[in-house]
């Protein structure tokens, strides 16, 4: 949104009725003075943007969710926390944490699945100025060795099946409290039971400095070891602002054009509630689904591991208001048996992110009768949630752009040697930002090579437009080369995905003598519906260019394995 729009020179077709009032309304909500005022300030040396009014740090936005008191804030299977419930043992937490002599910036870290206990340490945690360490809940035992002596934690908080791997490796780490959560007694004799952590206590008072780090995410390795990423306390509550902004910023379009049709065509409850679906050791689930929960005063259902049916469930039980996760669990839900059968009637919006949101699946979501709206982004664990942001009309308008960078950013597309490409062409996305992490722990090579002068290099090759809204085209280590072409292959999902009997595809480059890369892809098919790769490849060339249609096709019938 930051460039001026040519509209003379561009073709009547591609314009939308709401994209000047959308412009307007940026400039209005971010003047000045305006709730979402943006100015430059200087950190770690060099000059961000950043969202004047956010909360100085995440201690501040837990203490303001105090006002809450009396509402559901966690929901787990039959158990249920008010925000006055967690609050109680939040403080509880963090007094103990300080009477074992856990300080700001030393390390407490979170090894299990979405239990409500995990956003309760975290809370007492950030709350103290001490740093989360979310340990992926799949990581075996010497992934666990590697990411705790990476870290240095002074606290592990574990359940039954974390503390099961963490025995085989508990040498590596004898200075370490470990807490269990959720275990069988009795416990080990080096370990201490939850319950005593909430013996009671108010919550210690500490200065915390914005730019101090709150958390470390470990990004996903796929090939050598993960790097933790240093989130800091102004890149989080940067990104509720940015996410609070969007939904500010259509609204504010609305009442400029006049149209008083909602952003979701569903009643909604008095109280937004959120069915978090992914791991909590992701910027997905906790920055961008329970921060924004509790500064809001929602309600977080949590599930003990994802499957669409039980989901439906809770959808009808709890009266869910956003659904959000990657996009496979969107397909899933959408396609369940009982979907008919469960009132989904409150349902607002329907999203996902971690994977394109493809464009089949924007027109499912908008096309149900109960009025859900298609909602995606796109961010990375590096910029503490969401760069981006698109729902509603226009996504349903731009179903291949994942919508405008937000206000705290700035943005550029960049050739190989680092120069702006110019022009609306394809380059590697370069953001600058208050929400841009401070580094990768203990990495200063790793840190140095993704950020250039306050320029972190997202890997991803985009387009951004006159609009400013913009398109995600591939990763860059995922394009294919083939005989000199450039291909894309989530363009190429894309095709694959708009056919009926595909559930889930995954495109590569496979080495090729004569052409330097094929294109390969391996495809999961709904049960008993017999389509062929013959079949696939006819589907895909009426929609893509015949160089770009997968060579090799293998069909699966079992889920694509994950990292």
């Amino acid at each position: 949104m930051a460039r001026p729009v040519n509209r003379a020179a561009r073709p009547r077709g591609r314009l939308h009725p709401m994209y000047g009032e959308l412009r307007q309304a940026w400039a209005e909500l971010t003047s000045p003075g305006a709730p979402f005022e943006v100015a430059e300030v200087e950190v770690r040396g060099v000059r961000l943007r950043a969202f004047v009014n956010a909360p100085p740090t995440l201690r501040h936005v837990w203490l303001g969710s105090a006002s809450h008191a009396e509402a559901d804030y966690l929901v787990y299977a039959d158990e249920r926390w008010r925000y006055a419930d967690a609050h109680r043992d939040v403080a509880s937490i963090a007094a103990w944490l300080v009477a074992r002599g856990v300080e700001p910036g030393d390390r407490v870290a979170i090894a299990m699945r979405n239990y409500p206990e995990w956003l309760l340490v975290y809370w007492a945690s950030v709350s103290i100025g001490a740093i989360a360490v979310g340990m992926n809940a799949w990581w075996t035992p010497d992934e666990m060795a590697y990411a705790l002596q990476d870290s240095q934690p002074d606290v592990v908080v574990c359940d039954a099946e974390r503390l099961e791997r963490l025995a085989a490796i508990r040498g590596d780490i004898p200075a370490t409290l470990v807490v269990g959560v959720r275990c069988p007694e009795p416990l080990p004799a080096d370990v201490t039971p939850f319950s005593e952590l909430l013996g009671g206590g108010t919550l210690p008072e500490v200065e915390i400095h914005s730019d101090a780090d709150t958390c470390l995410f470990y990004t996903s390795g796929t090939t050598g070891r993960p790097k933790a990423a240093r989130l800091t306390h102004r890149g989080c509550t940067n990104n509720l602002f940015s996410m609070a902004f969007w939904g500010a910023a259509q609204l504010r379009a609305r009442q400029l054009a006049g149209q008083p049709k909602p952003l979701a065509r569903t009643g909604t409850p008095p109280q937004t509630c959120a069915l978090l679906t992914t791991p909590l050791f992701h910027v997905t689930a906790n920055n961008c689904g329970a921060h924004a929960a509790t500064a809001g005063g929602g309600k977080l259902v949590l599930m003990y591991k994802w499957d669409a049916g039980e989901a439906l469930q809770l959808i009808e039980r709890e009266r869910v208001t956003a659904f959000g996760g990657v996009p496979t669990m969107a397909r899933e839900l959408l396609s369940h048996p009982e979907l008919d059968e469960r009132d989904t009637s409150s349902l607002a919006l329907i999203g996902g992110g971690g994977a394109k949101f493809q464009s089949d699946l924007v027109h499912k979501v908008e096309g149900r009768k109960s009025g859900s709206r298609p909602n995606t982004g796109y961010g990375l664990t590096e910029t503490c949630g969401i760069i981006t942001a698109n729902s509603a009309d226009y996504l349903v308008a731009r179903p291949e752009s994942v919508g405008p960078v937000m206000p705290c950013f700035e943005a550029r597309c960049v050739d190989d040697e680092g120069n702006d490409v110019g022009g609306g062409k394809p380059g590697e996305l370069w953001v600058k930002g208050a929400q841009v992490v401070a580094g990768y722990w203990n990495q200063p090579a790793e840190t140095a090579e993704a950020i250039t002068d306050g320029w972190f290099h997202t890997g991803d090759i985009a387009v951004i437009d006159d609009d400013g809204f913009i398109e995600i085209v591939d990763r860059k280590k995922d394009m294919v080369l083939r005989g000199g072409e450039n291909v894309y292959c989530s363009e190429i999902e894309s095709a694959l995905f708009s056919h009926p009997d595909v559930v889930e595809c995954a495109v590569f480059g496979v080495p090729d003598e004569r052409l330097g890369e094929e294109v390969g892809a391996a495809v999961v098919t709904r049960p008993g519906s017999g389509v062929t790769a013959d079949a696939l490849r006819a589907h895909c060339a009426e929609r893509i260019a015949r160089y770009k249609i997968p060579r090799y096709v293998w069909l699966r019938d079992e889920p694509l394995p994950r990292n």
